[in-house]
């Protein structure tokens, strides 16, 4: 009986471990907008969020599983607790797929069975790209990281407007493109500007 105690408590502790780890990524700062001299840019977490919104709202529009969309997109980039976000010019040198990939293979490897084989089958779908819910989950990604853009240049800084010049070549699904194409022209503060625009 103790050693069964002892097996669940060992359990518990390793899936309290990549909880804890999660929470690093609440401090990893996405570099590449550090690059464009954003003083506070998103955290990885911040953005893992919006991509797992986003992958939701693609998922019910174009008919996909949204439970394997919202997996994808919230452990995509888990790995960057270990390994931080490395920007393209930094991936220039070293590659960033296999450092990546070795370093969440690390994450999970103790994690209980049934999680275990589910993030790794997950990642597995998400690489190869073929399953319509990869590519939405793809498309979440390169979505957060374009209207993340947009919001950026509406706060200033004009050299993020580079940024949503070749990814939206990227979109594969027809919600994605039609999304960006109105994120594109959009005041993307108007939903509270309608909130805060009533009558005394």
């Amino acid at each position: 009986m103790k050693k069964n105690n002892k097996n669940n408590l060992s359990k518990f502790k390793q899936i309290l471990d990549l909880i804890s780890e999660a929470g690093m990524l609440k401090r990893v700062v996405r570099s590449g907008w550090t690059v464009l001299g954003v003083p506070n840019p998103e955290s990885v977490a911040e953005h893992s969020f919006r991509c797992a919104v986003i992958g939701y709202c693609l998922a019910k529009t174009e008919g996909a599983d949204p439970y394997k969309v919202l997996m994808m997109a919230l452990f995509g980039d888990i790995q960057e607790s270990r390994t931080s976000d490395l920007h393209k010019m930094a991936q220039r040198y070293l590659d960033a797929q296999e450092f990546e990939d070795r370093a969440y293979c690390e994450q999970i490897r103790s994690l209980p069975a049934a999680i275990k084989d589910e993030l790794f089958f997950m990642r597995e779908n998400y690489r190869s790209q073929k399953s319509k819910e990869s590519i939405i989950a793809r498309d979440a990604d390169i979505l957060e990281c374009l209207i993340q853009a947009r919001e950026y240049y509406e706060q200033g800084h004009k050299q993020a407007v580079k940024f949503t010049k070749k990814a939206p070549n990227f979109l594969k699904t027809k919600s994605a493109i039609k999304l960006w194409k109105l994120a594109k022209i959009s005041d993307l503060n108007i939903w509270w500007l309608k909130l805060s625009d009533f009558r005394r």
